[in-house]
């Protein structure tokens, strides 16, 4: 263990005079400025159950802001004493995704209908108006919660969109490969804020008279769509990369195109573009926050809103890091969860090849 050790850090870290000084160097760096962190996140900080007054007193970090303003930055304008819906809706989203991402669930013909339940699951607790829930309009909606039904609506709406895109794009019709190049082209070539004022002030004007869509739905229609323009030109490559002998073999076994299609050819062009397929996915969770311009407080705008308050506004840095740590736990846990499935896939493949 102490060779295998040593061999890696002379191979990675000093297998030469430059690599030896550059190692050294950004090791000091690293003990600088992890030291300059440590005091000012740890020893010189004053904890969540501080108060203000300490903070005005203290040299670092003031942690106490989010002791006081963790249920405004989470739920945003949600109303206080109601606040245990959207924690509720949460835990059932975590649930949905932990039972949607273990692998006995993935050929399970209930992960569709799981999502659908989950989904209006969390929009009656949020909504309310039923069961003697008080109703709270989606105006009122914020925070995590909002950010997660965002997130969610994108995915699970946008990928289905975004595989009949790629295949269209590939079509051997004239009319729906066109159809589907100008749809694509049309909305990758505007800002997802044009889309997102399209979606809340243009739609309603083609309505009939009287007619309404509910805005929040607008917004996750609008934002899905979006997704799927790009995930499109990431699955259309990855259907470009399987190999012709794929389809000339499902020619010989008279395969259907439907066959080919989803046995044979789609398994491996997502294989293929799964780490672009994981990008895109993890950039829907951060456009999220592009809702603050149509009045929708995701958790950053409701971090914004929050520090508003003249009595915590110096300690602004405080709760972006705590938001930022929350966009990093969700990006590095997707990014490795992609990763656990890209070997997974690969020891399926070559079981031999993989120890």
């Amino acid at each position: 263990m102490q060779n295998s050790v040593a061999g890696w850090l002379r191979r990675n870290l000093f297998s030469s005079f430059l690599q030896t000084v550059l190692t050294i160097l950004l090791l000091a760096l690293l003990i600088i400025v992890g030291n300059m962190l440590l005091r000012w996140g740890v020893e010189d900080a004053v904890g969540l159950r501080g108060t203000a007054e300490q903070c005005r007193a203290a040299t670092g970090a003031c942690w106490a802001v989010i002791g006081e303003k963790y249920r405004p930055i989470l739920f945003g304008l949600y109303p206080y004493e109601e606040q245990w819906r959207p924690a509720l809706a949460m835990v059932v989203w975590f649930v949905t995704l932990g039972l949607t991402l273990s692998p006995r669930c993935w050929h399970s013909r209930f992960l569709w209908p799981l999502w659908a339940v989950s989904l209006v699951a969390m929009w009656v607790l949020m909504n309310g108006g039923v069961a003697g829930l008080p109703a709270v309009p989606s105006s009122d909606w914020g925070g995590l919660p909002l950010t997660l039904l965002l997130f969610s609506g994108t995915v699970i709406i946008g990928m289905p969109v975004s595989v009949l895109l790629a295949l269209g794009r590939r079509s051997p019709l004239p009319f729906l490969r066109g159809l589907s190049v100008i749809f694509i082209e049309g909305l990758r070539g505007v800002p997802l804020i044009t889309i997102l004022f399209v979606a809340v002030n243009v739609f309603p004007l083609f309505l009939p008279a009287g007619m309404e869509v509910n805005k929040l739905l607008r917004v996750i229609i609008g934002i899905a769509l979006f997704f799927a323009c790009y995930q499109a030109e990431v699955i259309r490559g990855g259907l470009q990369s399987v190999a012709r002998g794929q389809y000339e073999a499902a020619a010989v076994l008279n395969l259907s195109y439907w066959h080919t299609t989803t046995k044979i050819v789609l398994p491996q062009a997502l294989r293929i573009c799964l780490p672009a397929v994981t990008n895109h996915i993890i950039a829907a969770m951060k456009n999220s926050s592009f809702v603050i311009i149509i009045g929708l407080f995701d958790v950053l705008t409701a971090t914004s809103a929050v520090m508003q308050d003249p009595q915590w506004r110096r300690y602004y840095i405080e709760t972006y890091v705590f938001i930022a740590c929350l966009y990093l736990l969700f990006g590095f846990s997707l990014s490795r969860y992609a990763l656990w499935v890209e070997r997974r896939i690969d020891a399926s493949r070559n079981p031999e090849g993989v120890s």
